[in-house]
């Protein structure tokens, strides 16, 4: 009976082994067939034989549930998505496009036109050169807006440990967290 028990407790441990892992690898076939080897010496050992008979089955069952866990630890290795990741930050950018010469000629001409329909005399040339003056600020601003830039950036974490950030000139429709996947140089959904 001592002996018995002896192997409960070493199938139990068996079972714990197989589910165990060291700092480098899993548990292996070689030691799941030692463990194996031990208990049969144990079952040698009972006073009869029907009791040796239910222990070698014992053993051997433990040892059958013990291989397949270990073999499928073998096999059940994470498996990474190469090029998938998490998205961190998505930051829109918006940057103030140039103003030109272009902006500033037309806002001038369209200014001392309406410059010159007020006033008589020297008035109208002093409405004339303000309202040029104000038409070209004016111009060159309407022309800054209609050239801004807009510009998302997409910080990515790989699954790797890798981190990158992707630009999109329009809204890629990204939210933080959202799983993603490189695709040539840019990122898609999952």
């Amino acid at each position: 009976m001592k002996n018995q028990t002896s192997l409960l407790l070493a199938s139990a441990f068996l079972v714990n082994c197989a589910f165990a892992a060291d700092s480098t690898s899993r548990i292996g076939q070689e030691q799941v067939e030692k463990r194996y080897a031990d208990d049969r010496k144990l079952c040698a050992d009972e006073p009869s034989s029907s009791i040796r008979m239910q222990c070698l089955r014992d053993a051997r069952a433990e040892y059958e549930k013990a291989s397949s866990n270990a073999a499928s630890m073998r096999t059940a290795e994470p498996r990474t998505c190469a090029g998938c990741g998490r998205v961190l930050s998505v930051k829109l950018i918006e940057r103030d496009g140039e103003g030109g010469t272009a902006g500033m000629v037309a806002g001038g001409l369209v200014g001392a036109l309406l410059g010159n329909q007020i006033g008589k005399g020297g008035t109208r040339d002093i409405a004339t050169i303000a309202g040029a003056a104000g038409g070209a600020y004016a111009g060159s601003k309407i022309e800054q807006n209609a050239k801004s830039v807009k510009r998302w950036d997409v910080a990515v974490r790989f699954d790797n440990g890798d981190e990158r950030t992707y630009s999109f000139d329009k809204d890629p429709g990204f939210g933080s967290g959202a799983e993603v996947r490189a695709s040539g140089s840019s990122i898609v959904l999952r």
